[in-house]
């Protein structure tokens, strides 16, 4: 998982085993050792609530909540360029935060191969 901050701008990028991770068990947890002592823990949690995503941070650590739904069609436009994107408050009233999460997709293409035009979707891989 890799991780981008930019002002107000926090970009969340993964590749396709992670994306079968987080798909597999709802989850996707990943750390970073920033010195000794400090440990930075990045979290994907997938949850059923209608109402959104949302970023949780805490010292340590931080987990983004994405509803099952919106990746499940996330994933049905791959390979893609475009992130799953969203606006959540921010620490200001005026500003608010921009997240995105997207799969590498130079690796959806290696895996998926590409999107058909016209059409939206992936060829099938197991038809001949």
């Amino acid at each position: 998982m890799k991780i981008q901050i930019n002002g107000q701008q926090l970009r969340f990028r993964i590749d396709e085993d992670a994306l079968a991770e987080l798909l597999d068990s709802g989850h996707l947890t990943r750390s970073s050792h920033l010195s000794p002592g400090v440990r930075l823990v990045q979290r994907i949690v997938l949850g059923d609530a209608p109402d959104g995503a949302a970023l949780q941070v805490e010292p340590g650590a931080w987990s983004l909540r994405l509803p099952r739904a919106d990746l499940l069609d996330y994933v049905a436009r791959l390979p893609c360029r475009d992130a799953l994107a969203y606006v959540l408050p921010g620490g200001a009233a005026d500003a608010p935060l921009y997240v995105g999460i997207e799969v590498d997709v130079r690796d959806s293409v290696r895996r998926r191969g590409p999107r058909r035009r016209g059409t939206g979707t992936a060829p099938d891989p197991t038809a001949e």
